[in-house]
């Protein structure tokens, strides 16, 4: 076994959630998803796909139809993006894996913007390049950028910058100045920009998405957006993905395609049809029913004494801290084991995140939220 891949981390989130196994008393909010089935009409589409046989191989770069309605869908967000630009893949993470491996080499250098999700730093490390860290800063629970000294670590060395924003798992979110001030600089260092913007319908300002990088990129800038059908059409399970890329570079994701995966299932693309043809009408009510999920816990938690926490204004996490609790890990697995609240340390998504907890509040019942609150207002013997 390589050095690389014995030494990456377990998941601190799965040891957290290891604790409260065969547990049917736990709230648990320690995942990232919502705990709403995915919409009929797409369980319904790949049910038909199935029983009408379609259990082939497909292209390696997905169903024509679905690759154009990804196209139509991303232009009716942020003006227009061609077919010929998208690659369906098997999941967002599996989508931001292929990034990596079609532009980093090992001794590259990839510059993240942190917390955030460990995955996304590891699928680096096992390419072989290291990872410089560029810290979001806390201000009173609400995260920001320092977009100077983003500036001064990205240079001519840095192969890829990978940005999540809006951010998992502090919610911050990059406005269109910063934005552009990154796109010109890369530009000009001609380092790769890797967007993870799967949270950007997760969005709770104006206009139907977050700010993109593809609102203000050319289409041969380069620039990798990465997608997921997870959050927004509720399809976690389903495990399907996509990439927006400049032109040239989609017959090499085909190849890393088929060397990985070879396809997405045709049954689980058919779904995610259906899903884009329901999304103008479900993901503003789902939106809407996140952002009741928001307020109130946000609410709830800045009324704790001691509690630091911000509202986000985009994704579907709390991220927030207690005074004088300083080890995550130990906190949450205590919260878990004695109060039977499940939530996911900060230290799981490096320590910029330590002394935090995170708290997915994608719940379609309100009621689960309130308990949770009471449950921590109980340990914190209040």
């Amino acid at each position: 076994m390589r050095d690389t891949i014995r030494q990456l981390p377990a998941s601190k989130i799965r040891e957290v959630a290891n604790a409260g196994l065969g547990r049917s008393d736990v709230l648990a909010f320690w995942f990232g998803e919502s705990d709403e089935v995915t919409p009929e009409p797409m369980r319904r589409a790949a049910a038909k796909s199935l029983l009408d046989g379609e259990t082939f191989y497909a292209h390696n770069l997905g169903l024509a139809e679905l690759r154009q309605a990804l196209a139509d869908y991303a232009s009716a967000l942020h003006g227009p993006v061609s077919a010929d630009r998208i690659a369906v893949t098997s999941g967002g993470v599996n989508a931001l894996m292929l990034a990596m491996q079609m532009l980093v080499d090992a001794g590259d250098e990839v510059a993240a913007v942190v917390p955030l999700w460990p995955n996304l730093t590891a699928q680096a490390q096992i390419m072989g390049a290291s990872v410089r860290r560029i810290a979001l800063r806390p201000d009173r629970g609400a995260w920001g950028l320092d977009l100077d000294a983003l500036l001064e670590a990205v240079t001519s060395r840095t192969r890829v910058l990978l940005v999540n924003a809006p951010n998992n798992p502090t919610g911050w979110t990059l406005s269109r100045p910063e934005q552009q001030a990154i796109l010109d600089h890369c530009r000009h260092t001609g380092t790769w920009i890797v967007a993870d913007e799967v949270y950007e319908r997760i969005w709770f300002g104006d206009g139907a998405a977050a700010p993109s990088f593809l609102d203000i990129a050319d289409v041969d800038d380069r620039v990798v957006v990465a997608q997921s059908f997870s959050k927004h059409l509720l399809m976690t399970g389903w495990r399907l993905g996509w990439l927006v890329l400049p032109p040239a570079h989609v017959d090499a994701m085909g190849k890393l395609i088929e060397f990985n995966t070879s396809c997405a299932p045709v049954f689980v693309q058919r779904g995610a049809l259906a899903g884009l043809q329901i999304a103008p009408a479900f993901v503003p009510q789902l939106v809407q029913r996140l952002r009741h999920g928001r307020d109130l816990l946000i609410d709830g938690l800045a009324a704790l004494p001691g509690v630091e926490v911000a509202r986000p204004d985009g994704g579907m996490y709390a991220f927030f801290r207690i005074g004088g609790r300083e080890d995550s890990l130990a906190l949450a697995k205590q919260l878990v084991e004695r109060h039977g609240l499940g939530l996911a340390p900060g230290v799981a998504f490096g320590g910029e995140g330590e002394g935090w907890l995170r708290w997915c509040f994608a719940s379609r019942d309100p009621q689960r939220l309130s308990a949770g609150l009471g449950r921590l207002t109980a340990a914190l013997g209040l």
